[in-house]
């Protein structure tokens, strides 16, 4: 494992080259890896295992065609390499349980008669088991429980192994009955395209990403580019304006150079009268809404997010209901916008710049 300084706090972490992809092959050289669940995380992990060399296999229902058709159309086999659920759990010994949270407490029930001792349960996510009380996924002392979760969606933890980048998960145990827990857990991480794992906990990480999800990740830059969208439209700028202004020049410029070194690079290579207004107005930004960031964290932590999701994710309809939520946001003039100026970037191949010609900094937009 490598000690990385973090901002002034060292952390361990585990990288491909403390793990790499032929360690991985040993640990797992006798493992049947069943991903139960084709939907978000099923594909990519299941796809980027068998290309790294893994046993594995699907856990599909054809009680949704959509996800069974997909995963044959993706080059798994019905009877070989694509089971329904049961089978699959039956013949896997380490059980990747990857369909979604609330689908999690439905199919528990018979995802625990084949967790047989010295069987894995991996999780890609913490919240059935943080809050089990909840939802009722409560595993058997004599399995390994175990956990990677990769920070980003399932496309890109497919997009960004075949780049070759990977895209960094954290790993947690909740449960070693074998003695194997950590290393079977690291194993797939590697196998899964990780770039790199930072440990954590069950719970910690069910928390931080319920207040990601809801917080600057989605819920949050949804909620702040339709109030600026909406103020600018409010005294006349033009939707292409409002939009460019409030989405376009982030997803294309900014968050680019803010990936490439950080938030104060964004700064430095914009002009002074941007620079000035941002650093200006950052404060007051975040005074106004740490109160809200407070608010969602103590509700995460005491459960009342989960009982919620839990409660309205199971009533009749709700598929309908977010449908129809996810249509209002696409149909409204602000995305119906986005669609336009989506249309109308340039499809030319890009240019070579020559070296010469590079600066250093300066304005970009």
């Amino acid at each position: 494992m490598a000690t990385i300084d973090f901002g002034g706090v060292k952390e361990t972490v585990v990288t491909r080259k403390e793990f790499p992809l032929s360690r991985a092959r040993r640990v797992l050289k006798d493992e049947t890896v069943a991903v139960i669940g084709y939907g978000v995380q099923g594909p990519a992990q299941a796809l980027n295992m068998k290309d790294n060399g893994i046993r594995v296999i699907v856990g599909q229902s054809k009680k949704f065609p959509k996800d069974w058709d997909r995963a044959v159309a993706d080059g798994w086999v019905p009877g070989k390499t694509l089971f329904d659920m049961e089978e699959a759990c039956e013949r896997g010994t380490i059980i990747e349980l990857l369909v979604s949270d609330a689908a999690q407490r439905i199919v528990w029930p018979t995802i625990r008669k084949y967790l047989t001792p010295g069987k894995a349960l991996y999780f890609s996510h913490g919240f059935s088991i943080t809050y089990r009380k909840y939802t009722g996924v409560i595993p058997p002392k004599d399995v390994d429980v175990i956990m990677v979760a990769p920070k980003g969606s399932g496309l890109n933890v497919r997009r960004n192994f075949l780049s070759g980048a990977g895209i960094n998960s954290s790993y947690a145990i909740f449960q070693d009955a074998t003695g194997r827990a950590v290393e079977r857990c690291l194993a797939l991480g590697i196998a899964i395209g990780s770039g790199y794992l930072f440990p954590t906990t069950f719970e910690h990480e069910t928390i931080s990403d319920l207040v990601g999800e809801r917080g600057v990740l989605m819920g949050a830059l949804a909620g702040i580019m339709e109030a600026q969208y909406d103020v600018l439209r409010a005294h006349g700028h033009t939707p292409s304006e409002a939009f460019n202004e409030t989405v376009e020049e982030l997803t294309q410029s900014l968050i680019r150079l803010v990936d490439e070194k950080g938030m104060d690079w964004m700064f430095v290579n914009c002009s002074a009268t941007a620079q000035r207004g941002a650093l200006d107005w950052k404060p007051r930004f975040k005074k106004a809404v740490m109160p809200v960031f407070k608010e969602l964290y103590q509700r995460v932590a005491d459960g009342r997010e989960a009982r919620h999701v839990i409660r309205t994710c199971s009533q009749p309809g709700y598929a309908e209901r977010v449908a129809r939520e996810l249509a209002a946001i696409r149909d409204s003039e602000m995305w119906r916008a986005g669609a336009a100026v989506r249309a109308l970037r340039p499809r030319e191949p890009a240019r070579k710049i020559s070296k010469k010609t590079k600066g250093v900094g300066g304005r970009t937009y």
